[in-house]
């Protein structure tokens, strides 16, 4: 009997779970099950391309234009709702039963939601999915202006967006400085620049205390400080949290986020996670990212385990985000207490911070460095010895400390 590999969840993490387990085993039976009726998409184009009308969800399918069915993976449209470990099967809400020999949870992350911004009112928006996305679109169609309820990394895309689309924009952030919790002040310094150079009003240190909405329709904030910020619609970006119901109730081990190993094995021998979903093993103790890249690799590999490997997953991590011509890249693990620090100003348009542990790279911000950034990550990869004051001369080449 062929094995047969059950993936819940259609984002990166769940496709590179089902690619990863064909790749594994030719033979096996592959199932993704996605919860949304579409072929899975990519969410990045979701708070740029798709906002500002260039491109539509499905015109970025994750596994290519030829959809997983190209790689002989069974896609089904529906959600699961329990796991039957004892009868290693999954039920769907339809009452459906489907039976694994290996189950993969590839469940995502979900909105963090503000009881001060209900999902579904008027005016009020969220953003993770293709219809979120395509609903927030045509709402900015009819707008002049837009309150943005966080300053991270996808509130400050939205901003870009809407702000290309000649809408005025307010960003209100409770933390002292944008992007607080992923780069240093230098950087997003720079960042809050260019957003104000393109018109964008954003107040840090704000706290909002309250709503209020007008007989037109239009929304407003209260702050803290009195102040009243109206707005024709309201976005929140106020981060995300596991998706991991399903693995709580079906009894998996879980302390925010699905505990997994190495492997991607939870507590339960038949059952893997992995992507955004999962704490999983770091350099220093369990850890939880929540981007595309972790959660495409670190699916791929647990993939590859459910249908038969035991390979250990300790890719190198990273991010980008795309805000204007800004394209803003990190790499690696940041440490609280960095040996050193060494920023390298390549251009009036392009930096880097590097970050050391010890004599090594341990992470690299980045703007506008591309090329710059493949380099590092061998140099992060290969734990090459590096010097902090050559890290900062633009002369010396990156390319060259390789070869030490």
């Amino acid at each position: 009997m062929a094995r047969r590999v059950v993936i819940v969840g259609g984002g990166p993490g769940g496709v590179g779970a089902a690619l990863g387990a064909r790749q594994q085993d030719a033979a096996a039976d592959v199932i993704l099950i996605n919860n949304e009726p579409h072929e899975p998409y990519e969410k990045p184009p979701l708070s740029k391309a798709v906002l500002t009308g260039k491109a539509m969800p499905q015109h970025a399918p994750i596994a290519g234009p030829k959809g997983v069915a190209g790689a002989n993976v069974t896609l089904k449209s529906a959600r699961v709702v329990e796991i039957d470990k004892a009868g290693r099967t999954v039920i769907t809400a339809s009452g459906e039963r489907i039976p694994y020999d290996a189950l993969v949870l590839a469940t995502g992350s979900r909105n963090r939601i503000l009881p001060m911004f209900p999902e579904g009112q008027p005016g009020i928006y969220y953003l993770r999915t293709a219809d979120e996305a395509l609903a927030l679109k045509g709402h900015l169609g009819l707008a002049k202006s837009l309150l943005l309820i966080g300053g991270g990394v996808v509130g400050l895309e939205i901003a870009a967006s809407a702000a290309e689309l000649g809408i005025k924009v307010t960003i209100v952030e409770i933390a002292p400085r944008i992007l607080s919790r992923l780069c240093d002040e230098e950087t997003a310094a720079i960042i809050h620049q260019r957003h104000r150079n393109h018109g964008v009003d954003i107040r840090t240190g704000t706290v909002c205390t309250g709503l209020q909405r007008f007989p037109d329709g239009r929304l407003a904030v209260v702050t803290q400080a009195g102040e009243t910020l109206a707005a024709d619609l309201i976005v929140v970006g106020a981060g995300a949290i596991p998706d991991d119901a399903l693995a709580k109730s079906a009894g998996l081990a879980v302390q925010d986020g699905i505990l997994v190993d190495d492997r991607g094995r939870t507590s339960e021998p038949a059952i893997f996670a992995a992507g955004d979903c999962t704490r999983f093993a770091g350099p220093t103790g369990p850890v939880r990212l929540e981007n595309w890249r972790h959660a495409q690799e670190h699916g791929a590999a647990v993939g590859r385990n459910a249908a038969g490997g035991d390979a250990a997953y300790n890719a190198v991590p990273s991010f980008w985000t795309e805000q204007y011509d800004l394209y803003i890249q990190g790499i690696g693990w940041p440490v609280a207490q960095p040996s050193a620090r060494a920023r390298r100003k390549i251009s009036d348009k392009a930096t880097l911070l590097f970050e050391l542990d010890g004599t090594a790279i341990a992470y690299a911000l980045g703007i506008n460095a591309q090329r710059d950034i493949a380099t590092i990550r061998r140099l992060i990869e290969r734990c090459v010895a590096v010097d902090a004051a050559e890290l900062a001369d633009p002369s010396k080449q990156l390319n060259a400390m390789l070869k030490k």
